[in-house]
């Protein structure tokens, strides 16, 4: 039986959040990001138009786009709406895999026998935007990687339907920027060679790409043939990542404590960025001397930020903390992970920030987690 994949992607999903509260912004050019050194979260159709684009500097963006109207953005708002989309999904398919806040693939194989997967996924599209208003595209076809090219190009509230004869035909004049792998290194490397359009990158000897990109040679030449054996893995809120730490001594020293759960969230979220997750939910346990255990969690907005979750797991250990009583352990815990990149919060921060997460995260991985930190950590 051929697979039936369908990828839905929610149009410029944070403006078009914004848009829902504020119809005046219909048809304007947009701009979410905040703050005179942050950089571009996400954009409109209509200031693409000018060059914006996502992980600009907001300034370079400004002078491109000067009658933009530029919203700092409500990653809160977002994260809600994207779970109540979810929601609507999850409810009308058999596999759901949520890929980041805003896009999600289908499973439909084997439904052609009752209703029909591409109006099946029409229905589904059609509910999404009648119980939220928000515009969604999608494309259907036998594998994630097509799919999630053929969305690209339906946008803006597009759909597309490629059977397998069609697949080629479609794939071949697209750049090989289309396809999701291809980073702009690669882009380049093979551009240098005269690579790019896919038509040429899929006629390529197999063994004469991965001399040139390694071992994801084999996979870059499937992908370029419409060849891609992906599952769609079932979507879970209950994921997550945690860590605690047992103290060799029970402790009532608010420094110590501080310092410990900072350095437990800073090696959290190297965890987060380094596998590309994004967190919704953020828990904070303690045990007393006397082996009593508390614990307490609220919901964040997606996000993979030291010093956005440090924030919020401060103030839920204050609440934990109820007794002045010494503490034996203490522990962290991020839940409701979705695959997704730091980018997702570029609205609230800054070049500098981006700048040096990137640079920790390279020095960790190149030198080990513990070979830089924070210093609000060191007791850690």
């Amino acid at each position: 039986m051929e697979r039936a994949i369908a990828h839905m992607d929610l149009d410029t999903f944070f403006v078009s959040c914004e848009r829902l509260r504020d119809s005046v912004l219909e048809k304007k050019p947009v701009i979410i990001g905040g703050g005179d050194r942050g950089v571009v979260a996400s954009c409109s159709y209509e200031a693409r138009k000018f060059g914006v684009r996502s992980a600009m500097p907001l300034k370079m963006a400004i002078r491109l786009c000067p009658e933009a109207q530029v919203i700092k953005g409500d990653m809160e708002y977002y994260s809600n709406m994207s779970h109540l989309v979810t929601e609507i999904i999850q409810e009308k398919v058999p596999v759901l895999e949520k890929a980041s806040v805003d896009e999600f693939y289908l499973d439909l194989s084997g439904m052609d026998q009752f209703f029909g997967c591409y109006q099946w996924t029409t229905e589904v599209a059609k509910s999404v935007m009648k119980n939220t208003g928000l515009p969604i595209s999608f494309a259907l076809s036998s594998n994630k990687t097509v799919s999630k090219i053929g969305t690209g190009e339906a946008k803006p509230t597009g759909k597309l339907e490629l059977i397998t004869q069609n697949i080629q035909p479609f794939l071949n004049p697209l750049s090989i920027k289309k396809i999701p792998m291809v980073g702009d290194v690669t882009f380049e490397l093979l551009s240098r060679l005269g690579v790019r359009k896919i038509e040429t990158l899929s006629k390529m000897p197999v063994d004469v790409l991965q001399q040139l990109i390694g071992k994801n040679g084999l996979t870059l030449w499937k992908k370029a043939n419409g060849i891609d054996e992906t599952p769609v893995v079932s979507y879970s809120e209950q994921k997550s990542i945690s860590t605690e730490n047992t103290f060799s001594k029970d402790t009532i020293d608010m420094q110590k404590l501080e310092s410990t759960l900072s350095g437990m969230v800073e090696q959290l979220c190297y965890q987060l960025r380094h596998e590309k997750w994004l967190t919704s939910t953020v828990s904070v346990r303690i045990r007393y001397a006397n082996f009593d255990t508390e614990l307490k969690q609220c919901k964040v907005p997606y996000t993979s930020a030291d010093h956005t979750l440090l924030k919020y797991v401060l103030e839920l250990f204050k609440k934990v903390y109820t007794r002045r009583m010494r503490i034996r352990l203490v522990g962290v815990k991020f839940t409701g992970l979705v695959p997704g990149c730091y980018q997702l919060d570029l609205y609230e921060d800054t070049e500098e920030w981006m700048s040096l997460y990137q640079t920790m995260d390279y020095l960790k991985d190149r030198f080990g987690p513990s070979s830089i930190g924070r210093a609000s950590s060191l007791l850690y």
